[in-house]
C-alpha cells in the first residue's frame, strides 16, 4: 500500500505549486501539510515524492521561461563553438548558473543523512521560517534596488546560488526566499532577483527530484500518486510564477514577512500543543 493516497499527493502537489517560488518554504508547507493528513514527514519515501513533485514546479518554469532558456543555452552552445561570442553576457550567464549549482550539489550530497533526517523535523521548519523571515526583511530594507538582470555578475551568481544550501539544510528557510534575499542584499532590483531566483533553481531542483526518483519510487510511493502530485504541482506553479513577478514589480516582500512569522509560530504551537509531531 502506498505512504500516500492520490488524494493527498494532489494537495501536496498544490501545496509545491503555490509555494516552491514564492519566497516561504515549499518543503516546510509540504511538510506540514504531511503532519496534518498524519504523513510521517522523515520517511524517506515521503522526502523522495516531496522532491519529484518539484519537477511539475520546475516543469513550469522551464514553459513560462522558454524563451529565455532557449535564448540563453543557444548562446552558450555559440560560445562553446565561437570564441567571439564569448563577450555575451547570455554565455557567460549559462556558465554562471552551472558554476552557482556546484555548491548546494556537493552540500546535499555530502549532508544528505542530515537533511533527510534529523533537519527534516517540524521544529526545524518552524525556527527556520521566522529566522528566514528576519532575513528577508533586512535584506528587503538594505537593499537599494537599483541593478537590473542584465547588471548581475559571476559574483553575484555563486553569491545567490550558494545561499541555497541554507534551504537545504533547514527546511523552512526557503530557497527561494535564501535567494532573493541575497540578490536584494547585493542590490538587484526585485524582479531581477526574482528572475534569477527562478534560473538558479532549475538545476538544482531538477537534480534533486531525478535523484530522489528511485527512493520514491522504491520505498512506498506508487506511481500514480506520483504523477497526480506532479501534474498539478506544475499548473499551479505556472500561475504562482506569473503572478509573483507581477507582485513584485509593485510591491516589497513585506507580506510574505508577516505571513512566514505568522506560520512559524502557529506551527510551534500546533507542536507545543501536541497537534502536529516533529
Amino acid at each position: 500500500m502506498s505512504v500516500i493516497s492520490v488524494g493527498q499527493a494532489v494537495v501536496l502537489g498544490a501545496v509545491e505549486g503555490v509555494t516552491e517560488f514564492l519566497p516561504v518554504s515549499s518543503t516546510g508547507h509540504l511538510k506540514i501539510a504531511e503532519g496534518l493528513m498524519g504523513i510521517p514527514v522523515d520517511d524517506r519515501a515521503v522526502v523522495g515524492f516531496s522532491a519529484v513533485v518539484q519537477v511539475g514546479a520546475i516543469a513550469a518554469v522551464l514553459v513560462y521561461f522558454f524563451r529565455d532558456i532557449v535564448r540563453i543555452v543557444s548562446a552558450w552552445g555559440r560560445g562553446l563553438r565561437h570564441p567571439e561570442e564569448r563577450h555575451r553576457h547570455d554565455y557567460r550567464f549559462a556558465w554562471w548558473v552551472i558554476c552557482a549549482t556546484v555548491p548546494i550539489v556537493a552540500v546535499g550530497l555530502a549532508a544528505a543523512p542530515l537533511i533527510q533526517g534529523p533537519l527534516a523535523s517540524l521544529w526545524v521548519v518552524a525556527g527556520s521560517l521566522i529566522v528566514g523571515s528576519g532575513v528577508m526583511w533586512a535584506a528587503d530594507q538594505m537593499g537599494r534596488h537599483k541593478r537590473g538582470e542584465e547588471d548581475t555578475s559571476f559574483t553575484d551568481a555563486m553569491l545567490v546560488g550558494s545561499s541555497q544550501i541554507l534551504a537545504l539544510l533547514f527546511p523552512g528557510f526557503s530557497r527561494s526566499g535564501a535567494t532573493m534575499s541575497t540578490a536584494l542584499i547585493l542590490d538587484l532590483d526585485r524582479v531581477a532577483a526574482t528572475r534569477l531566483s527562478f534560473f538558479l533553481g532549475i538545476p538544482a531542483l531538477t537534480g534533486a527530484g531525478l535523484y530522489e526518483l528511485k527512493d520514491a519510487l522504491g520505498t512506498g510511493v506508487g506511481a500514480a500518486p506520483l504523477a497526480a502530485g506532479t501534474v498539478v504541482s506544475f499548473v499551479v506553479a505556472y500561475a504562482s510564477i506569473a503572478w509573483l513577478l507581477r507582485f513584485v514589480a509593485k510591491h516589497s516582500f513585506n507580506a510574505f514577512v508577516i505571513y512566514r512569522v505568522v506560520v512559524g509560530v502557529l506551527l510551534f504551537g500546533l507542536l507545543g500543543a501536541g497537534v502536529l509531531h516533529g
